[in-house]
């Protein structure tokens, strides 16, 4: 079996919950649903664009610490509280995606865990060895 990397941003809830913010096994990282959170607190309230770059951002960090890049990415699954919010979030998706251009899908939900949260994103990347 190949090897399992984990990484961790360092959140309190990594522990708490037990989840890593990415895995890695063999050419394959899967990214943790991840939110606009800094140091315990919301980043970018009320701006789904703000909240959207700032995930891809953290998720861009964390592709990067398990060997990979945004290039290698072929799945994201983006979740928003209200799906009229879809061309905002899709706009800042579309500047780290545009030429990657990923399956994706993007579904509303009833909540996040907090709030002032209104974008989720997980993602599957692959790594060509």
């Amino acid at each position: 079996m190949a090897e399992r990397k984990r990484i961790s941003t360092g959140d309190l809830w990594e522990s708490v919950v037990g989840y890593s913010r990415a895995i890695r096994v063999g050419s394959v990282i899967e990214v943790a649903g991840t939110t606009a959170v800094k140091d315990g607190e919301v980043v970018a309230k009320g701006d789904p664009y703000g909240q959207t770059r700032f995930i891809l951002e953290k998720i861009t960090g964390a592709l990067e610490e398990a060997g990979g890049k945004m290039e290698d990415v072929v799945r994201t699954r983006i979740f928003v509280t209200n799906i009229t919010h879809w061309q905002q979030v899709g706009k800042a998706h579309g500047e780290f995606f545009r030429d990657i251009r990923p399956a994706s899908t993007m579904v509303e939900v009833s909540s996040l865990v907090n709030p002032d949260m209104l974008v989720e994103i997980e993602l599957t990347a692959i790594i060509d060895l």
